[in-house]
């Protein structure tokens, strides 16, 4: 499958590592351009690009950038996308720490939901709760009694079915969190974010998220 990362901080970078290991075509993006990305490369096979390239040709582009960052994205980002192309995001909003107050979201819009705004295009959000070193470390085979499982959240049932099965290849399970609506319940600060646990553990955390922003995550 080819794939675009767009960021290759923590978790891109590990998930650039792993996606080639199993034998993807990823192309890697930064905001510093694709000079910044030799080292990654060499590593992993993947093809340096800029942003704006990042999503050409690809059945899946995964943004993985800090919140403040998305409305600076190249405009018409998936325009030469593989025809249905599916767009996982990453993202969580860190006010206090990194990205200063965003007023749609303090007033109740969800975090994927206001990354699909800005970019134009559906989200499926997952990975946002992982540890970055896990993607590396934590895969197991299916059925293994270590395997986490990671929620999966996203309006389109179809693109949903896509991040599940590459999430599966990549070792882990999933469990289904509903809509991007929903997504607030795997947004910092709930049961589930950074929970280490199998699919059972993880789908009754999500059933515990209070509906209120905590107060740590808010600017």
């Amino acid at each position: 499958m080819k794939i675009g990362i767009i960021g290759a901080g923590n978790i891109g970078g590990n998930l650039t590592r792993r996606l080639t290991a199993l034998g993807h075509d990823v192309s890697v993006a930064n905001s510093r351009g694709p000079h910044t990305l030799t080292a990654l490369a060499e590593e992993t096979g993947a093809t340096p690009v800029t942003a704006a390239e990042a999503a050409r040709g690809a059945a899946v582009v995964v943004v993985t950038v800090p919140l403040k960052a998305v409305p600076d994205l190249p405009s018409g980002l998936f325009d030469e996308a593989a025809e249905g192309v599916v767009v996982i995001d990453t993202g969580n909003y860190y006010p206090k720490e990194r990205d200063g107050r965003i007023a749609a979201i303090e007033d109740g819009l969800t975090e994927s939901r206001w990354t699909e705004q800005h970019i134009g295009h559906p989200v499926i959000k997952a990975f946002n709760g992982t540890y970055a070193q896990d993607i590396l470390d934590r895969h197991r085979p299916q059925g293994h009694p270590e395997r986490i499982a990671v929620p999966v959240a996203g309006d389109d049932e179809t693109a949903k079915k896509v991040v599940r099965e590459l999430i599966d290849e990549l070792g882990f399970d999933t469990v289904d969190a509903g809509g991007i609506d929903d997504s607030w319940r795997q947004q910092p600060d709930t049961p589930v974010y950074g929970l280490r646990a199998g699919a059972e553990a993880v789908a009754r955390a999500l059933t515990e998220a209070p509906p209120e922003r905590p107060e740590t995550f808010r600017a």
